[in-house]
């Protein structure tokens, strides 16, 4: 007997999606022609944090006291630096048989990258993923959580999720407009963001929006390759960016939906486009 994980919409009796029914959304602004012809593309890295059960404190650490300083658990190997790979491998292994487009993972807090996946499928693709990762740490007795900022003190486990963001339209798109415009997103991007987006840690200040080339502290990251293959920021041939501000908590379906409405849909009145150029020019 072959075994299938299937995704449902949920709708009121009267055939309207209900509140948390955000791939309702997501779908029209994907099926959109002008969406379907860009042929949006997204790489998604999903963290997360396994915590011992009964204590819920993260696996590895010795209970109410805090490791070793980060450094040597990025990518480690061996049983003092790696924590929970089995659980990683098993879930990598899963979602392979089960269809998801995953390309990968690494320790740093067992993150998953899932991609490139193209249109509704990242958001599709994601949400099977957590649901079978939360079935396999059941498994093994380990609890699972997305909180963006599971510990409060210390300068560990910023938990994240960095969407890679290349559309393959030969048209350039003005960087600076849409890139201006990606900053109204950060109320959709996660519950308790505000903890983890402190301006600390590879991380920028929720209150204020910033981009750059090869830049790890700043909301948007530009390639240093995307950077060649345009004349600068301003006109980027395959409009690759990468937003690393959304939560490891947030909805796929409203982030990849509102980067692809932004960046392509969206039509700037007068008005939007000046202040659009104030803000940048005042780097707010």
């Amino acid at each position: 007997m072959v075994m299938k994980t299937v995704i449902c919409d949920a709708y009121t009796p009267a055939g309207d999606p209900i509140p948390t029914n955000k791939r309702h959304r997501a779908a029209e602004i994907f099926s959109n022609p002008k969406v379907i012809a860009e042929v949006p593309w997204y790489g998604v890295g999903q963290e997360y944090t396994l915590l011992q059960r009964n204590v819920k404190w993260p696996l590895g650490w010795p209970v109410g006291a805090y490791p070793g300083p980060q450094g040597p658990y990025y990518c480690g190997v061996g049983a003092d630096k790696s924590f929970g790979r089995d659980i990683s491998d098993a879930h990598y292994k899963a979602c392979l048989y089960a269809g998801i487009n995953i390309s990968g993972t690494n320790g740093e807090v067992m993150p998953g990258q899932v991609g490139p996946s193209v249109g509704i499928e990242a958001g599709d693709h994601i949400w099977c993923s957590r649901y079978i990762l939360e079935r396999i740490t059941e498994q093994a007795g380990v609890a699972l959580t997305l909180d963006p900022k599971p510990i409060e003190a210390g300068h560990f486990l910023i938990i994240v999720v960095h969407f890679s963001y290349p559309r393959l339209s030969l048209t350039p798109f003005d960087a600076d407009r849409a890139i201006g415009m990606v900053q109204d997103h950060i109320s959709a991007y996660g519950e308790g963001n505000e903890r983890r987006l402190t301006g600390k840690h590879e991380t920028a200040n929720i209150n204020t929006f910033s981009w750059g080339v090869a830049n790890r502290g700043c909301s948007i990251r530009v390639g240093r390759e995307t950077e060649k293959q345009g004349k600068g920021i301003t006109s980027i041939p395959d409009g690759y960016l990468e937003d690393r501000r959304p939560a490891s908590n947030m909805d796929p379906y409203v982030v990849t939906s509102s980067l692809a409405e932004t960046t392509i849909l969206w039509e700037p009145t007068l008005e939007a486009e000046a202040l659009a150029a104030q803000k940048l020019a005042l780097k707010v």
